[in-house]
C-alpha cells in the first residue's frame, strides 16, 4: 500500500471545483461522497463498481485524509 503521503496526493482542493471541497483527483467526487458511502456500509468493491473510474487507492486516501483531520486538536472554551 502506498504511503499516507503519496496517499494524500491524490486529494486535491480547488476553490472553484465542488465548492471547494476536497476532491478525488480533482474529479467530482469528494472525499465526503467517498466516507458517506463507506459509513452507509457500502463495500469497497461496490464503490469501485458504482464508480469505476475511482481507484482502490482513492479510497485508501479518503481515509487517510479523514484521519488526518480528525486528529487536529480541540482547545475546549471554558
Amino acid at each position: 500500500m502506498p504511503g499516507a503521503t503519496e496517499l494524500l496526493r491524490r486529494i486535491t482542493v480547488h476553490p472553484d471545483r465542488m465548492h471547494g471541497r476536497p476532491c478525488i483527483r480533482g474529479l467530482r467526487i469528494t472525499v465526503g461522497d467517498v466516507l458517506g458511502m463507506l459509513a452507509a456500509g457500502m463495500s469497497r468493491e461496490a464503490i469501485l463498481r458504482d464508480y469505476p473510474y475511482l481507484e482502490t487507492a482513492d479510497i485508501d486516501a479518503a481515509l487517510v485524509f479523514a484521519a488526518e483531520q480528525a486528529d487536529h486538536p480541540v482547545i475546549a472554551a471554558e
